[in-house]
């Protein structure tokens, strides 16, 4: 079984989509009491772990888009000392 960087670039794309949308729907079914900033039992703290997930995400997902970008050169600088 061949595993190239790429799949392993996808595989990572496509878990970090799953932690963003996790984080996203946990950010989503957060309840809403009114004036909540404003109020002394506002908990910033909810709120954390899922914006750190959805930081890790994006992170996740430019390293996996720098994986195949060097991926492919690798592979035109390959082909090229074949040529």
């Amino acid at each position: 079984m061949n595993i190239s960087p790429t799949t392993h670039a996808l595989n990572l794309i496509n878990t970090a989509q799953h932690k963003a949308s996790e984080a996203t729907q946990t950010i989503a079914s957060m309840p809403m009491k009114a004036n909540e900033v404003g109020s002394t039992n506002y908990q910033s703290t909810d709120l954390i772990k899922p914006i750190i997930s959805l930081k890790e995400t994006e992170l996740e997902t430019a390293a996996a888009t720098k994986i195949i970008t060097h991926d492919k050169k690798m592979l035109g600088s390959l082909l090229d000392i074949k040529a």
